[in-house]
């Protein structure tokens, strides 16, 4: 962590300045495909999972930003004061799929409710809901994080969202990506419409809420979001009750051929992409809607952030590593141990059927964790895990970034240890 200790003044400002440093953006990427080949590769769902967050948490989803609480119905991310922006991210990419979230948007002026799906090249595709108008959803969509124009987000009704559960869904294959609200379509985008800016990389999962009218955002990010956000009259929640996620591909990681970034570059280790396209085209539409209206509001490409000015606002994460041998993704969304109680039979590490027998869990000992990468710091830290929603296998760090195990903790105790020996020695001499 230290080049060298030449004083313990030193030392602990050098500590002091890590464990202080103000929260980036939300929209980074920690390695980008678009400039290197030599990424980690993305864990891959390759499956579909349905997620109850009305039973807790499960350890396919990372949180950051504040602390996601769970209760009867599902999981809340409540923004009380400057600086939260609690949400959880997946630590699976889908291939082109399909997301299907129950939930409750956030209330209050300057509030923003977000269902992001963000790639490692920064395409992204977006619903996000303003606390101060429960009629409506905004959708859209950006390429390769590219944002000289905002010409693409539209607004559509999705009414009484703040004080009913609604599935919200995102549909999106090589083709075309389509929006629905309930069994309602409100908006379809085609490759061709897109125009060169069409999202076609592997995507992380991501929901949260946030303060786009916290006064330390920038002015059209406040008039966006329709703030500014007055603290005192929260605080606002989000509530999520389930997620139903569908990976239209299969296998156990995806890796980019080449740095053009288009899905015909997508590589999928142990199965094929677009293997699982067969479950695309089955939600049930009763109906579709038109836009609102076509405006073209300046949003924040990233979908949620904090807000750079802002201490304590929550960074983003990238988890690396692929799911390993031995381990298995359950259709409830955990990742256990073969052979423990909630193992599906005959399944193997990467989701799908398994023709030989898995090694079994024997415990002695906790196993090494996905390595999360945030932007706050360029280290790597953990997720909080526990009983047996422990995530398996450990990655290094990306673009050079050291790795700390547990993070914080040896932070701290690195820290105390420095001030230790500092005092030692101005008592010896």
């Amino acid at each position: 962590m230290f080049s060298s200790l030449r004083g313990w003044r030193t030392a602990a400002a050098t500590a002091a300045a890590l464990l202080s440093s103000p929260a980036l953006s939300q929209t980074w990427s920690a390695c980008n495909p678009l400039y290197t080949t030599s990424c980690p590769a993305n864990t891959a769902l390759g499956m579909a999972i349905n997620v109850d967050f009305t039973q807790g948490e499960v350890n396919s989803f990372v949180a950051s930003g504040g602390t996601p609480t769970y209760g009867s119905d599902g999981v809340s991310f409540t923004v009380a004061k400057r600086g939260d922006s609690p949400q959880l991210a997946s630590v699976f990419y889908i291939m082109f799929g399909r997301v299907e979230v129950t939930m409750k948007a956030a209330p209050g002026a300057g509030i923003v409710s977000s269902l992001v799906l963000l790639s490692d090249t920064l395409d992204e595709i977006d619903m996000e809901w303003l606390g101060s108008d429960d009629t409506e959803v905004q959708t859209n969509y950006f390429s390769k994080g590219q944002t000289t124009s905002y010409n693409r987000g539209q607004f559509n009704p999705a009414p009484n969202n703040q004080a009913e559960f609604i599935t919200y869904t995102m549909d999106w294959t090589a083709d075309r990506i389509v929006w629905y609200v309930g069994g309602t379509v409100v908006r379809e985008l085609t490759f061709d419409d897109a125009a060169g800016q069409y999202p076609q990389t592997p995507m992380q999962v991501k929901f949260g809420a946030w303060a786009g009218g916290d006064p330390s955002n920038p002015p059209g990010t406040i008039e966006w979001a329709r703030g500014p956000t007055d603290y005192s009259a929260g605080p606002f929640s989000m509530v999520v009750r389930s997620a139903v996620i569908t990976d239209y591909s299969t296998g156990k990681s995806y890796t980019y051929g080449d740095t053009s970034g288009t899905w015909e570059s997508i590589r999928s280790e142990g199965g094929q992409v677009n293997g699982n396209l067969g479950n695309a085209g089955a939600v049930a539409v009763t109906a579709s809607a038109a836009a609102t209206n076509s405006l073209s509001p300046t949003v924040p490409v990233g979908g949620i952030i904090g807000g750079s000015a802002t201490t304590g606002a929550g960074a983003s994460t990238r988890t690396v590593g692929t799911i390993p041998d031995g381990w298995v993704m359950t259709s409830e969304g955990k990742i256990v141990p073969v052979g423990s109680s909630t193992t599906p039979p005959n399944q193997s590490s990467s989701g799908q059927p398994s023709s030989s027998p898995s090694p079994q869990f024997t415990g002695g000992g906790d196993p090494a964790t996905f390595t999360t990468i945030t932007a706050t710091t360029g280290t790597s830290t953990p997720p909080t895990t526990s009983g047996g929603n422990r995530v398996p296998t450990a990655a290094p760090g990306v673009n050079g970034a050291s790795t700390f195990r547990p993070g914080l903790a040896n932070n701290l105790v690195l820290l105390t240890g420095v001030l230790g020996c500092g005092i030692g020695y101005l008592l010896l001499h």
